[in-house]
């Protein structure tokens, strides 16, 4: 009888091919940990094309979950199991699992020809000995056990061999401690008019779970006891996810109608997809015909007095500034959402970077100021969406609202907010009957016009790109006036700094080492820190949420450490931005290979800039990274 292991965390990552079911199994063990109560993160990872070709080593899509006992930073360097489906899945994603970790392999599918096309020799299974002495190595053959755990079922040999991940869901459940009767109900649920699918996929779970019990292979099972997190009613949330609720939250706070517009682009389409479901809720979306004509669908519902909304990629978003341009001249509260990916181009349409910072901010043309917020994680995204909607709508301004792939579609648990804890969100709407309108009169402190809807009477009134006279709006070329409203428009973003999201803190306040993060680096840098501190290192980070304007106090707090260093998905933009603003040396950790930082990289950089102070330099960190 097998033993059974306590362990603080485990990673588990399933792989194989893109018509493997790999997501949805992930997503399923995902589920059973958060009803386990684990903390934990996800990592989905999918090839770019649709349907890559089967058995090649482009065409592998894994998932990946750490959940543990204690708070998950990120979704794991290294992983504790690996379920490769096909030679391609086991050749591309060995090099992540650890030292006697455990290997579960489908036998049935490391034949001759599947070996040849990803350049195995011979099987590894029976003649690398490595393979067996390094890695717990159980070979099981899915494919074949899965048509015997439905030898009664009536569906085609072909829809059989589609179970064959809930037979891997099985196994990889019962060696974990999971609870299997979620995924029966949520089959139930998904399969309610096709009594034959719902019950085969239910038989090859039952069936794994069978085959793990029994196997002689597997010396061991392991518990993860439940995380002691904060009270409240938890669900498990997609970064994307998370951004559209956020989005409905502020809709209804405001009490005015969400009107949201896109264009599909990964990993942004999840967005529409989502809010496409909540016309209940009052939301109405638009699938464009193109990314211009989707920002200018938002930027018109803004005009007409809704919450005007948008997202793309680094690729859409180049399409759209034009469009911003307006909003921000118009002074019409837009957000605009880019899931970040990399490029440049259409570059690696399913891997992560943060390389659109500077898009973001200067990719308009003139002197084109507005707010910038960034995501750190899936479960941030509905609290930082909700901020970003306040600043549009209360100071009448496109907002930019940046997350990107790995936060879009990896996933935490997420504590259900009290709606009515939330800041009311009030914006300036003109209302009533008006006399002696004009439309460019401003608040005294905040230098905001009033939201005049079209057929408020009495309101009336020229609006468009053209510059315009501050305080009446008529077109003007007066040079002094141009510069008043060139200086007016960055003062009226700057002075938000008051107004934007705080810094996040942890580790030392002051000292030798501070690491400043933000979107998704924040996580790894966080889980790097906290294990620098715990070893006596003299060690600070802050996250930042606004980019732009960077929030009160955040020179100070640069000011008080010796050196500083930006781990960034890019070649070093925030960095730039701190040397520029500050005259501060900030020093770029720069890593560009469409995928996340890991805790031991951002562990490793501390080491350096703490044990030998010369090599805490970019050129060091480039020379590492290439290695």
């Amino acid at each position: 009888m097998a033993k059974t292991e306590i362990k603080e965390s485990i990673a588990v990552r399933f792989a194989g091919d893109s018509g493997d079911g790999m997501q949805l199994a992930g997503t399923r063990f995902t589920e059973q940990s958060a009803h386990s109560g684990n903390d934990l993160a996800t990592r989905p990872d999918f090839p770019a094309e649709i349907r890559a070709p089967a058995g090649t080593l482009a065409g592998v899509s894994a998932f990946q979950v750490h959940f543990g006992t204690n708070e998950i930073y990120t979704a794991g360097d290294e992983v504790d199991a690996l379920v490769a489906m096909n030679p391609a899945a086991l050749k591309t994603n060995l090099a992540d699992l650890k030292q006697n970790g455990l290997l579960i392999c489908n036998s049935d599918a490391f034949t001759e020809k599947n070996l040849v096309r990803v350049g195995y020799d011979s099987n590894p299974l029976e003649n690398d000995e490595e393979l067996k002495t390094k890695f717990t190595l159980v070979s099981v053959p899915i494919t074949t056990l899965t048509h015997e755990a439905l030898k009664d079922s009536e569906l085609s040999k072909s829809a059989q061999d589609k179970c064959k991940n809930f037979f891997a869901l099985g196994i990889v459940s019962h060696i974990f401690g999971r609870k299997t009767s979620d995924t029966i109900d949520w089959l139930a649920r998904k399969f309610a008019s096709k009594e034959d699918l719902k019950q085969a996929n239910v038989d090859a779970l039952s069936g794994g779970v069978a085959y793990a019990e029994a196997s002689e292979a597997l010396v061991s099972l392991y518990e993860v006891r439940p995380a002691k997190l904060p009270a409240g009613t938890y669900r498990n949330v997609t970064g994307n996810q998370g951004l559209a609720y956020g989005l409905i939250a502020a809709a209804r706070s405001a009490n005015i109608p969400l009107f949201y517009s896109g264009y599909p682009i990964t990993p942004a389409s999840d967005i529409l997809h989502e809010l496409s479901a909540q016309k209940h809720l009052g939301v109405s979306t638009l699938q464009a015909e193109d990314e211009i004509a989707a920002c200018g669908a938002a930027l018109g519902a803004a005009y007409g007095g809704c919450l005007g909304v948008t997202a793309s990629s680094g690729p859409g978003i180049l399409l759209k500034q034009e469009t911003i341009g307006l909003a921000v001249a118009a002074e019409l509260p837009l957000v605009i959402v880019n899931v970040q990916r990399a490029g440049p181009s259409t570059g690696l349409p399913t891997k992560t970077e943060q390389a659109d910072l500077l898009e973001v901010l200067y990719g308009r043309n003139g002197e084109c100021p507005l707010p910038v917020l960034a995501i750190s994680s899936p479960s941030d995204a509905f609290e930082t969406t909700y901020q970003a909607c306040k600043l549009a709508l209360e100071n009448m301004t496109p907002v930019f609202l940046l997350s990107d792939g790995s936060i879009g579609a990896g996933s935490e648990p997420w504590r259900l907010p009290d709606l009515s804890s939330l800041p009311p969100i009030e914006p300036p709407l003109l209302t009533g009957e008006v006399s002696n309108y004009i439309p460019y009169e401003r608040d005294k402190k905040t230098l905001t016009r009033k939201w005049a809807v079209p057929g408020t009477k009495g309101a009336e009134h020229r609006i468009g790109g053209l510059e315009k006279q501050d305080g009446a709006g008529n077109i003007s070329y007066d040079p002094a006036n141009h510069e008043h409203m060139v200086h007016l428009r960055a003062k009226r973003i700057d002075q938000l700094s008051t107004s934007v999201p705080g810094m996040r803190r942890r580790g030392k306040e002051s000292g030798k080492l501070l690491l400043v993060s933000w979107g998704s680096t924040g996580g790894a840098v966080a889980g790097a820190v906290d294990k620098a501190v715990s070893a006596g290192m003299d060690v600070g980070h802050v996250h930042l949420t606004s980019l732009h304007p960077f929030p009160e106090g955040f020179e100070g707090v640069l000011r008080q450490y010796d050196r500083v260093v930006v781990p960034e998905l890019n070649k070093g933009q925030l960095s730039l931005l701190i040397r520029g603003k500050y005259l501060i040396p900030a020093i770029s950790f720069s890593k560009v290979q469409g995928q996340p930082f890991k805790i031991r990289e951002i562990y490793s950089c501390i080491e350096t800039c703490m044990q030998s102070p010369g090599e805490c330099t970019e050129e060091t960190f480039q020379l590492a990274g290439a290695r």
